[in-house]
C-alpha cells in the first residue's frame, strides 16, 4: 500500500494499493458536522481531539485541513473584504446624502455659513467616492518637459552637437517627437 504524500495526491484521490488509484471523496467534506469541524480546525484544536469528537480519523481531519480548508478560508476572506468594502461605500454614500440634506436645510433657513460647510462635506464625500471607484487620481503628475533641469539638459545636448549638424538635426527631431507625444 502506498502512503499518501502531501502535494502529490489530494484528499479526494489517493492510492489504495493493489487496485491502483481509486477515487475517494473526502470524508470531512461529506461529514454532517463539516462547518463545526472547519471551525475547530480554524481555532487550532488538535486533529485527534476533533477526530474523536466527530467520529473521524485524525488523518482525514489533517488531509481536509491541508487540502481543502485554505481554499475555503481564502474564499471567506475575500467575501468578508467585499462585504466590508460595500459597507464602507454605503457609509460614504449615506454621509454624502446627509451632507446634501443639511445643505438644503441651511439654504432654506438662510444660514450661508452652514450651507458652505454642507457643500464642503458633500464635495469631500463625492471626491472620496470617485477615488474609491478609480475615477479620481490624486497622485501628482510631473511634466519633465517643462522642468528647468530638462530644459537645461536639452540646451546642453543641442549645443554639444553643434559641430555635428546631421546628428544635431536627428537629435532635435527625436526630441520634438518625444515632446509632442507628451
Amino acid at each position: 500500500m502506498r502512503r499518501l504524500t502531501r502535494g502529490k495526491l489530494s484528499c479526494k484521490r489517493y492510492s489504495t494499493g493493489a487496485r491502483g488509484n481509486v477515487p475517494r471523496v473526502c470524508t470531512i467534506c461529506t461529514h454532517a458536522e463539516k462547518p463545526a469541524i472547519n471551525a475547530a480546525l480554524i481555532a487550532g484544536e488538535p486533529y485527534r481531539v476533533i477526530a474523536q469528537r466527530y467520529a473521524a480519523s485524525p488523518d482525514a481531519v489533517y488531509r481536509h485541513k491541508v487540502d481543502h480548508l485554505p481554499a475555503k478560508l481564502a474564499q471567506a476572506e475575500a467575501a468578508k473584504e467585499t462585504a466590508l468594502a460595500d459597507d464602507l461605500l454605503g457609509q460614504v454614500k449615506a454621509l454624502r446624502n446627509k451632507a446634501i440634506s443639511i445643505l438644503g436645510k441651511a439654504e432654506a433657513a438662510g444660514d450661508l455659513r452652514t450651507a458652505l460647510l454642507g457643500i464642503r462635506e458633500a464635495r469631500a464625500c463625492v471626491e472620496l467616492l470617485l477615488e474609491v471607484e478609480g475615477e479620481l487620481h490624486r497622485q501628482p503628475v510631473v511634466n519633465i518637459l517643462i522642468a528647468p533641469e530638462w530644459l537645461h539638459a536639452r540646451a546642453v545636448l543641442v549645443t554639444a552637437l553643434q559641430p555635428y549638424p546631421e546628428a544635431r538635426t536627428a537629435v532635435a527631431a527625436a526630441l520634438s517627437v518625444v515632446e509632442r507625444a507628451e
